[in-house]
């Protein structure tokens, strides 16, 4: 059940998956189909499983959801480099920011949870 209280990674990751939809239309128009489809997949499936932990049964399933949105947020971060070090493919420096920010908050929350059921 999502409740309405401000929720720093899943407003993130929501805008993050917005300005992603459109970087990869951008790639798509330019004929890099196929990373386009990788990056997509990749990125937007961080917002999904921070929104998904959010409904998890318990601090265990959370944890294992959050982990999978932090090793798509890796893998969203490699397409980017892909995108910044190619020739002759478009590259969104800010996309390149918001997803390491996104990193290290998902890491944060990982450490934390890990500590939390440590006590």
């Amino acid at each position: 059940m999502q409740d309405n209280k401000p929720n720093i990674i899943v407003d993130l990751t929501f805008e993050f998956t917005i300005e992603l939809i459109e970087f990869t239309e951008l790639l798509e128009q330019h004929g890099k189909v196929i990373v386009a489809q990788q990056l997509l997949k990749a990125g937007a499936s961080i917002g999904a499983k921070v929104r998904e932990a959010q409904n998890a049964e318990g601090k265990t399933d959370f944890l294992k959801k959050i982990k999978i949105a932090a090793r798509r947020a890796d893998e969203t971060n490699y397409w980017l480099q892909v995108c910044q070090k190619a020739e002759n493919y478009p590259s969104e420096e800010s996309l390149l920011e918001k997803v390491n920010s996104i990193t290290k908050i998902l890491s944060k929350i990982i450490s934390s949870s890990k500590s939390n059921r440590a006590s």
